[in-house]
């Protein structure tokens, strides 16, 4: 493929346009304005379809090709962030220790994320629970929307599973 595809849905925090070569996600863009879509390849059709599975609390967990990391530390950097339970939260300094790493490259890390919701930058909070910053939508306000979101879906999936 010469372009990369690229496609579009509307979600609850913007559109999200998720970007695609034949192998693998580059991008997932959220709360940009509405683009024209090129026709969508299988995968940005498949990437598209689990986003809006985890918006409707079908899926916790994406299972979609993703570029590598430009590095082998960024690529073990981002493996622990991806590891972070869905619907729950972790520090910045809390997930650099789990990954033998410092706070400000996790930081990093999630400010540079090309591939948020699949790579859940989201669930990262600052020292005692504070937001901090998100890097897509409307920084801040969304990341509250998501961690309430999944915190939301993770008590409904809790309380349906059967008793022991």
């Amino acid at each position: 493929m010469y372009a990369p595809q690229h496609g579009q849905i509307a979600t609850p925090i913007g559109f999200v346009t998720m970007i695609a070569t034949d192998e693998w996600l580059i991008s997932v863009q959220i709360g940009r304005r509405p683009v024209r879509p090129s026709p969508p390849s299988p995968l940005v059709r498949e990437g598209l379809a689990q986003i809006a599975a985890w918006f409707a609390g079908r899926l916790t967990d994406f299972t979609l090709p993703l570029a590598p990391a430009s590095s082998s530390r960024g690529q073990a950097l981002r493996a622990a962030l991806i590891a972070v339970p869905y619907g729950q939260t972790i520090s910045y300094g809390a997930l650099a220790a789990l990954a033998g790493s410092g706070a400000r490259a996790i930081g990093q890390l999630c400010a540079r994320n090309p591939l948020p919701l699949l790579v859940p930058c989201h669930r990262v909070t600052a020292a005692g629970g504070k937001l901090g910053a998100y890097s897509a939508a409307d920084g801040p306000e969304s990341k509250a929307w998501l961690i309430a979101h999944e915190a939301r879906l993770q008590s409904m999936i809790t309380l349906a599973a059967p008793a022991p």
